[in-house]
């Protein structure tokens, strides 16, 4: 009798001892447990020796789609998702669980602002569907590193569209930008990765530095020029040449190498310009021009506000809608049309700013002089 007692009160110890490390289950909640059995639609997982789990087929899945192998014995953790079923068993999802581990280290590579691999799954007019831990997110064009932006003549939608769908299945390195579990949102920056890796090499680099690039895409903006150690910069349009330039593809072609001066570095943005290594046709302006000088000047475009007009390879000049008639003008191209040939009168010279004005209107001193003549003949006939 007095050993039957012992083995009692030890039992006894032993479920009070799980009693008190035992908390009760919730649902959505990660619990470890040890696999009792495996079959081909079910496993069994023993909870602590408190109760069993159940794993169906359809959660056994893992990150990648696959079912887990697993055995009698393996350590396990899980989500609860029903705390008793119709067999008085705790439901469990190997599934969920893979599912918010992977927003776990999504959330906490954000916060340490590591660089992973995104896989690139579809594409839209907007940028890419990515694939980041199996969570489903996208990937913005203007988040795009510079070797991947689209850049198409003309803004070609479906053209952007065509060279964004070419990236599908490649691995793209990014940082996590914008993490949402709740939202189902998950926004991701190649530019921002690549600004890290890149941000030694750029550091070589200063403003007012002369560069020898390669050109590697004409837009309707501007000149895009590759340099150094796969870094790129923009010549803005106005950066181009010292006199207006309605077309870059005129000037410049894909694969042309040029020299260009680094005027600002913005994070990624390296901004160059061609223009600073030229002369400046404007400083000896009056040297060439002056104000009241009748000149011959070809009519480079029209434009609702005025005329602007060619006077030699280096100095444009804009004859401004109210300076082509003595009379109202409605319709500029009622005047004149590009590459057409008329003669000016200089109205005005900024060398500063670069501007210059000319008027297709008589002169006062003409009108002057027609006032003149004019009066004698009235005084005769009174």
């Amino acid at each position: 009798m007095t050993t039957k007692k012992k083995d009692t009160s030890a039992m006894e110890d032993i479920v009070a001892k799980h009693e008190i490390n035992f908390k009760p289950l919730e649902t959505n909640q990660m619990v470890k447990g040890t696999v009792i059995s495996v079959n081909k639609s079910e496993v069994l997982v023993d909870l602590d020796g408190m109760t069993t789990g159940i794993i169906r087929k359809k959660e056994l899945s893992v990150d990648d789609g696959e079912d887990l192998a697993l055995n009698p014995g393996d350590e396990i953790e899980a989500m609860v998702t029903d705390l008793e079923n119709e067999i008085d068993m705790v439901e469990l999802s190997l599934r969920f669980a893979g599912h918010q581990k992977a927003w776990e280290t999504l959330r906490k590579q954000r916060e340490e602002n590591k660089i992973v691999k995104a896989k690139v799954l579809d594409a839209n007019k907007g940028g890419l569907l990515i694939s980041v831990n199996a969570v489903a997110g996208f990937l913005p064009v203007s988040q795009l590193n510079p070797e991947h932006y689209p850049r198409v003549p003309g803004g070609d939608k479906n053209k952007i569209l065509e060279k964004l769908k070419s990236y599908v299945g490649e691995d793209f390195e990014v940082k996590v930008f914008d993490v949402d579990e709740e939202q189902n949102k998950l926004i991701v920056s190649e530019k921002a990765a690549w600004e890290e890796t890149q941000k030694d090499i750029l550091d070589k680099y200063k403003v007012n530095e002369v560069i020898d690039g390669t050109v590697t895409a004409v837009t309707d903006f501007g000149v895009f020029v590759k340099f150094g150690e796969n870094l790129e910069g923009l010549v803005h349009i106005s950066e181009l040449a010292w006199q207006r330039i309605d077309d870059p593809n005129e000037l410049f072609k894909v694969g042309q190498a040029i020299k260009a001066e680094i005027i600002n570095i913005e994070g990624s943005k390296i901004f160059l310009s061609i223009k600073k290594l030229q002369r400046d046709p404007w400083i000896d302006i009056d040297k060439r021009y002056t104000i009241g000088q009748m000149v011959e000047g070809k009519v480079k475009k029209a434009n609702p506000f005025g005329l602007f007009v060619e006077l030699d390879d280096e100095i444009h000049g804009l004859a401004h809608i109210s300076e082509l008639s003595d009379k109202p003008v409605t319709d500029v191209s009622a005047i004149a049309k590009a590459g057409d040939t008329l003669s000016f009168r200089i109205v005005s010279i900024e060398p500063k700013e670069h501007r210059l004005g000319l008027s297709l209107r008589p002169a006062r001193e003409e009108k002057a002089e027609e006032k003149k003549e004019e009066k004698p003949a009235e005084e005769v006939k009174e």
